[in-house]
């Protein structure tokens, strides 16, 4: 082998609604990456558990997550989508990354500080594994790309870091058994098995804040419905949540230098950005000097027009339950097999005894 096969791998909990956010932070990226890339998308079920144990309809939220990748555009025939938990090869993997990776990086995770908070101790082992997981998940496909926002950013820097060690630990046994790449590490030369995967990042909108609050990220777990539109919000929702999203006073400027201190104000430039595919730069050179009494009207129109079509489809689909579910049993089956090639060579690699 000489070089890694080009693949895209990406993955979403079923964890309450998707909103605006995840659409144009994730989903929408989804779509594009599957017109030139081979793409693997995952509905994380097992990392879902991470946020909370007991789920009164985990299964249905999994089925709604599908039905969202489906109504945006992902084509499940041409590409791979199934829920992490049919294909145990994941868990076996991340048990094998578990001993890989050094506790030192798991605690260095932002994403656990701000999650477990000052009860350390009461957080959930899961929790402090969850990127031993992630790096499993990526890694059991040989994925080369991972779409990713910026709050992922240090965990897909974790995987690289598993699979490097992996790669330098088990560098003559991977050469040994013909399966590895020739990697440059520094000034060594290594064989490696698994590729060190790059991050996919950009676009206008990455990162989607809140309605009601320019500071903080678009949520799910908000207490307010305000806060988000949810790709279930119908076109009146939709309307009514752009006509009440906090802004101030000030028209908006004419060049990105004015939005500074002013988050609201750039977060909804921003969505506007990323729903009409256009840079920030060109959204104030149409609207700049106008005031948001001008500009809500506008990106409302758009929203509805992006995301409305979105909603429906998503509603007939999830009315299908027969075939969402033939969908996530198809993709697992033709990621089991994908997995279980990997696993086998990784068995080997170790010297786990197969025969």
């Amino acid at each position: 082998m000489t070089a890694f096969k080009p693949l895209v791998f990406s993955g979403v909990q079923p964890t309450g609604n998707l909103h605006l956010g995840n659409y144009l932070g994730a989903i929408k990226k989804f779509v594009a990456l599957q017109d030139t890339s081979d793409c693997i998308y995952c509905v994380v079920d097992l990392h879902s558990l991470t946020a909370q144990l007991v789920y009164d309809d985990l299964a249905d939220q999994t089925r709604s997550i599908t039905a969202a990748f489906l109504a945006s555009g992902i084509d499940p025939k041409k590409h791979i989508v199934f829920n992490q938990s049919r294909v145990m090869q994941h868990a076996e993997l991340a048990w094998i990354f578990n001993c890989v990776a050094r506790i030192g990086w798991m605690n260095r995770m932002t994403q656990f500080k701000d999650k477990a908070g000052k009860d350390r101790e009461n957080a959930s082992l899961g929790l402090l594994a969850y990127p031993s997981l992630m790096a499993a998940d990526i890694l059991l496909y040989r994925a080369t790309h991972v779409p990713v926002g910026e709050d992922q950013k240090q965990h897909l820097e974790l995987t690289r870091d598993i699979a490097q060690k992996f790669n330098n630990d088990f560098s003559d046994r991977i050469a040994r058994l013909g399966v590895g790449v020739e990697m440059q590490v520094g000034e060594e030369t290594v064989n490696g098995y698994f590729p060190l995967t790059e991050p996919v990042i950009g676009g206008p909108a990455a990162r989607i804040m809140s309605l009601r609050d320019g500071l903080k990220k678009m949520s799910k777990s908000d207490p307010s419905d305000l806060s988000r539109i949810n790709l279930t919000d119908d076109a009146d929702a939709i309307s009514k949540k752009i006509r009440k999203a906090k802004t101030d006073p000030e028209a908006l400027p004419g060049e990105l230098d004015g939005l500074a201190g002013r988050p609201e104000a750039e977060n909804l430039v921003g969505i506007y950005a990323g729903l009409a595919e256009m840079s920030k730069e060109a959204v104030l050179q149409e609207f700049g000097g106008q005031q948001f009494s001008v500009f809500k009207p506008a990106l409302a129109d758009l929203a509805v027009e992006r995301l409305a079509p979105v909603a429906s489809e998503m509603r007939r689909i999830s009315g299908d339950r027969a075939y969402v579910d033939a969908v996530l049993k198809d993709g697992g089956e033709r990621a089991g097999v994908l997995a279980e090639t990997t696993m086998k060579t990784v068995r080997d690699i170790i010297g786990l005894l197969q025969a």
